[in-house]
């Protein structure tokens, strides 16, 4: 969280906490400070409330409560201690805001400082077994039990919400666990495929062909797969006349797909997006644009390494 959204949350908590604290004390000025037996007026089905002020046991809890979350702000995070600590004064520069403090955690608890020394620790006790992981062919690191563990680790923390926890992906997400790529799939491929990520784009033709020319395009692609279509013999020679003059550039003349620009085999029954006669029209007609994000900065080359081999392990049992 940004220092600006940090500073807004605490002085909205605390704004919260002071109107709490007039309207507490607002309300208990207007009561009667003794006991009566007299009523407010108002009744609610049959029963009628007392005009008496709130028991003190009652007032004094509030009190507690609020002094609670008032100490609990200022001492937990370190807002008001970190506060007049990340502010120096210096006669050439005057006052000056350093974030740098902030970042170390050293007045009071941060949660980014706290995120900094747990990383650093970290750092510490695993830093030299992924150094030692990392001098080591990807092939090999793939056939060690602790570090095939260690990799699956991370990739449930940072790869299953797309690929899924068993790496077999879904619906616009590949399957990691067989052997069709479609940047490659030798050890150094899935390297620098985790380090730099990727964007699939396959331009929507829409605009560019006609709807018929959509629909044959897509029975003679379906057709390659050896899927059933019910095109005539005469569409499917007009869709491949479509295909070879606007997708065989990127897929290739045989359909198998290029690995160097990211397009897929559709000879095969791998479908990222589906293989029904509707799904390949639209991804035709609209096109699709998928991104495998960068984790070289995240994760760092070391670790993208020790995943890159339990990637590799999956489908090189």
């Amino acid at each position: 969280m940004s220092d600006f959204w940090e500073g807004w949350i605490a002085v909205l908590t605390l704004t919260c906490l002071g109107l709490i604290m007039f309207v507490l004390f607002a309300t208990r000025r207007k009561h009667r400070s003794s006991l009566t037996e007299e009523t407010t007026g108002h009744a609610y089905d049959g029963i009628e409330e007392y005009d008496n002020p709130l028991p003190s046991w009652w007032f004094n809890l509030f009190i507690a409560t609020i002094v609670f979350a008032a100490l609990y702000l200022i001492l937990y995070p370190g807002l008001w201690k970190g506060a007049w600590g990340l502010v120096t004064y210096s006669k050439e520069d005057g006052f000056e805001f350093r974030s740098d403090r902030l970042e170390e955690g050293d007045y009071g608890w941060t949660a980014r400082g706290q995120l900094k020394r747990e990383e650093a620790k970290a750092d510490a006790q695993y830093g030299k077994l992924f150094e030692d992981y990392a001098k080591l062919p990807i092939e090999e690191v793939a056939k060690i039990p602790k570090a095939v563990a260690t990799g699956q680790r991370i990739f449930a923390s940072n790869c299953a919400i797309c690929h899924g926890s068993d790496a077999k992906g879904a619906y616009g997400y590949p399957n990691l666990t067989d052997n069709d790529w479609i940047h490659g799939g030798n050890p150094e491929q899935i390297k620098t495929t985790i380090l730099g990520g990727k964007n699939g784009l396959m331009p929507a033709w829409g605009a560019l062909l006609t709807p018929d020319q959509i629909k044959h395009t897509a029975s003679y692609v379906r057709s390659l797969a050896s899927l059933n279509v019910s095109a005539s013999s005469e569409e499917l020679a007009q869709g491949e006349k479509t295909f070879q003059a606007q997708c065989a550039v990127c897929h290739g003349n045989d359909g198998k797909g290029k690995a160097e620009v990211g397009a897929p085999n559709l000879t095969d029954d791998v479908w990222l997006y589906g293989s029904r006669q509707i799904q390949v029209e639209y991804t035709l007609r609209n096109g699709r644009n998928g991104v495998m994000p960068a984790w070289e900065k995240i994760l760092g080359p070391d670790k993208v390494h020790v995943v890159s081999a339990y990637i590799y392990s999956l489908s090189h049992k």
